[in-house]
């Protein structure tokens, strides 16, 4: 069986020295070449055979747009970001751009090598401290969700609540709506109930909370668009 064969590229020579150290003990992976920016590694991954690259997230140049373009030229070719940051946003950049691993810097060499292993069988991987991150947040998007559709706001009452939580009063609210102040006691009854608030002030605090988580993601049809 050939070997995989592995291009590391990162501005901190004693991290491309560590993997090379760890590839040396590995008798499937070959190392086939480094670098130290991202233009190195497109140029390299363009004029040379690799099948996995391991790729700093911090280096000079542009990460993502290098692996977007390798994407478009060299599909066969596998990038892993290996990378000090745990950021979830840094994660969700490099893999929405093509990237099929993302591994922290500290793991051991054995997690490195099986991150490896699995891009070369076509899978993803992503380390575990990141990936359990990325389910709790995808589970705290989704409950928002949940939230945000079970108000089923209809026009009126978002336009109220949006007055509402600029300061006005009932009576503003209504003048800026031309409707009544009835109207708006009425609409902001309705508000209270599905916020599940007892006054205006508890309404406000509902409402700067979900909006804000709301803000967060792309925005949900039906509440303060």
């Amino acid at each position: 069986m050939t070997n995989i064969r592995v291009a590391i590229f990162d501005d901190h020579p004693i991290v491309i020295d560590g993997v090379l150290r760890v590839l040396t003990q590995i008798d499937d992976m070959d190392c086939a070449g480094t670098g130290s920016t991202a233009a190195a590694a497109a140029e390299y991954a363009l004029e040379n055979r690799a099948d996995v690259l391991v790729m700093d997230l911090g280096m000079t140049g542009d990460v993502c747009r290098t692996i977007m373009k390798l994407q478009r030229l060299t599909p066969d070719v596998q990038v892993l970001i290996f990378t000090a940051s745990n950021e979830l946003q840094d994660a969700r950049r490099v893999l929405e751009a093509g990237a099929r691993g993302y591994v922290v810097k500290g793991c051991s060499g054995a997690e490195l090598a099986d991150a490896i292993r699995a891009l070369f069988r076509g899978e993803v991987y992503i380390s575990q401290t990141v990936a359990a991150r990325m389910i709790m947040a995808s589970q705290k998007a989704m409950q928002n969700h949940r939230e945000a559709e079970d108000l089923r706001l209809n026009m009126r009452e978002q336009q109220i609540l949006k007055l509402l939580l600029t300061g006005m009063t009932n009576r503003e609210i209504a003048a800026r709506l031309k409707i009544s102040e009835k109207t708006v006691k009425h609409y902001m009854s309705l508000v209270m109930q599905k916020l599940n608030v007892r006054n205006r002030l508890e309404a406000v605090l509902a409402a700067q909370k979900l909006q804000s988580s709301l803000n967060q993601r792309p925005r949900t049809a039906g509440f303060l668009q």
